[in-house]
């Protein structure tokens, strides 16, 4: 049986509902191990172990130094049960800062990888998922580890999506080559020379083709993954609202309202931000999903549903396998980012989801 190690500090709507979450993923089969305040928590069925961590680091204007300095945090007890194989995934549901400098510092970057990145399966109408990546883990990026980041999601898509050849596409202000930042354009160069070696980059792409299917992957920086994310959740969460306001103002629209919803229903389920489970914790040598700090107990249910199914499939192995072979992942120079688990600059420091 897949034990999941969940960190139940941070959550929005509090331990207890994260707590819920993991009895229904108890239910099917998983063993969960309970990270949080026991006295918030309550008492849970069998086949959830909970152990009492009530300090939590969510809200830590530093999350690097408070993983260094309060080993008796909730995600950090639970990160160090993966690193030490009582658990063989972590999901958290607090701060994704916390919850990456926990993965660095105790489950440790792979081999060969600059920094890891938070990547989201998007749901879409259509059915067919879009990866994205950073969504918020590293606020500033060198046009190497974006470049890196490509293939890591190329990989991702092929091992874990079933994407035979995924289309990578890097997120711009405009189609063109040359649009963007300098660093944006140094990426596109990069990606657009290797073209056929393991990667099929299709060039840019604007803010409105994100979910409009002419990309499988979506490669940028974790601060503008962040406002992507939360700007297509927002707007999506807006347009359900303002269909059933519509539906709500007169009889006709009453009517068609009946008609209409079970279409309606399905929309909500495929758009549903909380089907996805969270993003991968991409680039470590073990397997971590952050969930949305605002999930009900059925987002954080389908969270460790995510990552007890990631380690069945292997994702981690997987993803490595897809990038030896196209030749991106290869032992990096000595210091911070020669896979030693040490956050490097800039990272573990974008949003507090």
């Amino acid at each position: 049986m897949i034990t999941v190690a969940v960190d139940a500090g941070g959550a929005d709507l509090g331990p207890r509902e994260v707590a819920a979450g993991a009895v229904q993923a108890a239910a099917s089969g998983i063993a969960v191990t309970l990270f949080g305040p026991a006295a918030e928590i309550g008492p849970v069925p069998s086949g959830v172990e909970v152990v009492d961590a009530p300090v939590s680091i969510a809200k830590a204007a530093d999350p690097a130094l408070a993983v260094r300095s309060t080993p008796q945090a909730s995600i950090v007890q639970a990160a160090r049960a993966v690193a030490a194989g009582r658990a063989q995934a972590l999901v958290s549901g607090g701060s994704t800062g916390a919850a990456l400098a926990a993965g660095l510092f105790n489950l440790k970057r792979d081999r060969g990888i600059y920094r890891p990145a938070l990547a989201l399966p998007l749901p879409t109408p259509d059915g067919a998922p879009i990866l994205l990546l950073d969504v918020g883990a590293n606020a500033i990026c060198r046009p190497e580890h974006l470049v890196q980041f490509a293939y890591m999601g190329s990989g991702f898509a092929q091992a874990v999506m079933g994407v035979a050849s995924p289309r990578v596409a890097l997120l711009s202000n405009g189609e063109e080559p040359g649009k963007g930042t300098p660093e944006l354009v140094s990426v596109h160069e990069q990606l657009a020379a290797r073209r056929g070696a393991g990667l099929n980059f299709v060039g840019n792409i604007e803010g409105t083709q994100v979910v409009e299917g002419v990309a499988d992957v979506v490669v940028m920086d974790g601060f503008v993954g962040n406002i992507t994310l939360k700007l297509i959740e927002g707007v999506s969460a807006r347009t359900m609202r303002a269909i059933r306001e519509v539906a709500m103002t007169s009889w006709p629209g009453k009517l068609g309202g009946m008609l209409l919803a079970p279409s309606v229903r399905r929309l909500r389920a495929q758009i549903d931000p909380e089907q996805p489970g969270g993003a991968y914790m991409l680039g470590l040598r073990q397997l971590g999903v952050v969930a949305h700090g605002r999930f009900t107990r059925h987002g954080f249910a389908r969270a460790i549903e995510v990552a007890a199914r990631g380690v069945q499939e292997d994702v981690i192995g997987r993803t490595r396998a897809a990038l030896v072979a196209a030749g991106a992942l290869k032992p990096a120079p000595g210091g911070l980012e020669a896979g030693d688990g040490t956050p490097s600059d800039g990272a573990a420091t974008v949003s507090n989801r």
